[in-house]
């Protein structure tokens, strides 16, 4: 029964239907996640999953991949995906969100200036294209691949942090807003947080409002009854991108832009 539940669970979410959601009391918002694979085939291309959520309850993604050479900039197909998401959500909602969150994944320390300079004011060029349109954005670096290690200490004891735990100072960096988050449960081992780094934030959301929504996004992945590591537009955009460039080795149909066929 519960092989069969799971299957049928995917068949429901791969063919447009909503699980479960969360509440999240921000109005006309838009959440995105953006992965990078390598395709595996002999063409070295860059793949770049974007996953953008279309309605008010976060439970509707619109999803594109877009190849590039390695000597392509990625911000090129990033804004060509933001724009064909936010006239999908106007087709949605009659209207354009007032905030938009990018969750970006796949970005080191060192390209951390890069994206700052370049990726972040070639997006914010993209809101011309709609007349009057001047939305919030906020750009969040998702980091999974860190050696920090997070213990709790409870009793005289050493443990593992529970999920939902937050660490926004100490280890943080002194240049950028930034905070390490354990948002999963962990059984064994010991608490390998996920690190988040704030590049750009005009929406007036506050460090804990941003902790927040991050961590409630990690409830969204409807592969998993818990939550996961990352922000469940970020999982979505790498089982895409790997999907893309692992097998397909192209774009899929445009008419599947709106399901998500690759849970």
């Amino acid at each position: 029964m519960i092989v069969a539940q799971k299957i049928l669970l995917q068949m429901n979410s791969k063919l447009g239907g909503e699980l479960w959601t969360v509440n999240v009391p921000l109005k006309n918002l838009m959440v995105v996640g953006v992965d990078v694979h390598h395709d595996t085939s002999k063409s070295h291309r860059s793949v770049m999953g974007f996953v953008a959520s279309v309605n008010s309850s976060l439970t509707r993604w619109y999803s594109r991949v877009t190849f590039q050479s390695p000597t392509e900039e990625l911000i090129n197909g990033f804004r060509v995906c933001l724009l064909a998401a936010l006239q999908k959500y106007f087709e949605v909602n009659h209207t354009l969100p007032e905030k938009i969150v990018v969750y970006r994944d796949g970005v080191s320390d060192g390209q951390l200036k890069m994206v700052e300079r370049y990726e972040i004011p070639q997006l914010i060029k993209c809101f011309d294209t709609f007349p009057s349109y001047e939305p919030k954005l906020v750009f969040i670096v998702v980091q999974k691949r860190i050696s920090t290690n997070l213990y709790s200490w409870a009793s005289n004891n050493l443990g593992t942090p529970p999920p939902g735990t937050v660490l926004d100072h100490t280890l943080t960096k002194k240049d950028w807003v930034d905070f390490y988050l354990m948002a999963h449960n962990i059984r064994h081992g010991c608490g390998l947080p996920t690190h988040y780094i704030m590049l750009y934030n005009t929406a007036n959301l506050t460090p804990d409002h941003l902790q927040r929504l991050t961590y409630k996004m990690c409830h969204l992945y409807w592969n998993w009854p818990g939550t996961i590591r990352v922000p469940a537009p970020c999982k979505y955009a790498h089982k895409l991108a790997f999907l893309s460039g692992q097998y397909l080795h192209s774009e899929p149909a445009i008419q599947l832009a709106d399901k998500l066929f690759y849970l």
